[in-house]
């Protein structure tokens, strides 16, 4: 097991602050535009000042688009995953692609793409109304491939949240939403926006709403056109995904995997 914590790139420098907001949006582990789009729109009619993207954002059969979309909006901030670590690192030759598919999505990013998720540093943290000041990253504070669930026992959340003072952490990756208090410390997942592990109808994606307190949201999106787009596109692991799609594991067959294992690249 790799076990490395892929934290902070050399160049970031200290975690950029941000705010007071009061009412911010959350998106993460997007790897579907049918998906993103819907829960776009629902987030436009809620009225944000501000859409965080916890990472894995251009992970999925069409890059370009997800880019597109969400560099087009009014106020938006993005930490990095380990989709756009591996994206980067491959694209510079400093990564070998262990299958067929990290071979093909990289590919599929246009310089511009590449050069978008090149820039985003690894979290960020937000004031926002009613809840302080959130910190918000992809696997876990001290790095991007650590497997935080609704089980982590507090002896591992504190330690992975010891070296910051942030009181709400919103973390990404296992594709499973919540909201729980654990270590003295509030931890929160959005959810996967196109590929959630979950226990209701295919085409529900999942993401949050924080200010003044935590609000869980699911948005419906029509499935039919994410089971499409692995096709289209030539994504090698169409198949897989519509299985995914489909039939998605339970969230506690994924909490369980994931505490057995503690990190997952």
């Amino acid at each position: 097991m790799d076990t490395t914590l892929y934290g902070p790139r050399a160049w970031e420098g200290p975690t950029r602050r941000y705010g007071p907001l009061r009412r911010v949006a959350v998106v993460s582990d997007v790897h579907a535009v049918p998906a993103l789009t819907a829960v776009l729109a629902e987030i436009e009619r809620a009225g944000v000042d501000l859409v965080v993207s916890c990472g894995d954002l251009t992970w999925g059969a069409e890059p370009d688009r997800t880019v597109e979309l969400m560099a087009g909006l009014p106020r938006a901030l993005f930490v990095r995953g380990n989709g756009e670590r591996a994206v980067v690192d491959i694209h510079r030759g400093v990564r070998r692609p262990s299958t067929e598919r990290e071979a093909w999505v990289p590919r599929q990013h246009s310089d511009a793409s590449v050069a978008f998720v090149a820039r985003i540093p690894f979290s960020v943290v937000v004031d926002v109304v009613g809840l302080g000041p959130v910190r918000f990253c992809h696997g876990s504070p001290r790095g991007d491939t650590e497997l935080v669930t609704p089980a982590t026992p507090a002896e591992r959340f504190a330690a992975l949240t010891a070296d910051v003072e942030e009181a709400v952490i919103v973390t990404g990756h296992t594709h499973l939403q919540f909201d729980r208090t654990v270590a003295g410390r509030r931890s929160v997942n959005p959810g996967s926006v196109g590929l959630p592990f979950h226990e209701g109808p295919p085409g529900t994606a999942f993401w949050a709403l924080l200010g003044p307190d935590v609000e869980l949201r699911q948005t419906s999106y029509d499935v039919d056109a994410a089971r499409a787009a692995g096709p289209r596109t030539g994504d090698p692991a169409a198949e897989r995904i519509t299985a995914l799609l489909n039939a998605p594991p339970t969230p506690a067959e994924i909490t369980s995997d994931a505490e057995a294992r503690v990190f997952s690249d």
